[in-house]
């Protein structure tokens, strides 16, 4: 199962970074997803204006904010993950409500605190 990260960046001093850096080392396979190109951690980022399909996904774990979302709520629900995390400042109002209405577990969380919790 994967964790796709949006909001993807291959610049270090990123949040959506350091996530992909964490994850990678506590052994979780990713998925970069953003609208800039690049490379993290040896994964290609995936265009999302691109709405990849991608398989056996166990979480989307959020780094863009709504007023720069629009339009791409519908892409995240056909991944079907089984949860997303709205890490602060990606806070999603209409994305949570579509995905709760899926069955989706959705998170207002940091994925980096939950890895070092041992919450993820």
């Amino acid at each position: 199962m994967k964790t796709v990260i949006i909001g993807a960046t291959p610049n270090p001093s990123r949040y959506a970074y350091l996530a992909a850096e964490r994850l990678e080392n506590k052994g979780h396979e990713i998925v970069p997803v953003g609208n800039k190109p690049g490379e993290v951690f040896g994964h290609k980022i995936l265009n999302i204006k691109d709405k990849p399909e991608l398989a056996d996904i166990h979480t989307v774990t959020m780094y863009v904010g709504a007023d720069h979302f629009k339009g791409y709520e519908d892409y995240v629900l056909d991944l079907k993950p089984k949860r997303i995390i709205f890490n602060p400042g990606a806070e999603n109002d209409l994305l949570e409500l579509m995905a709760q209405k899926q069955g989706i577990e959705t998170v207002h969380g940091c994925t980096l605190v939950m890895l070092g919790s041992g919450q993820y």
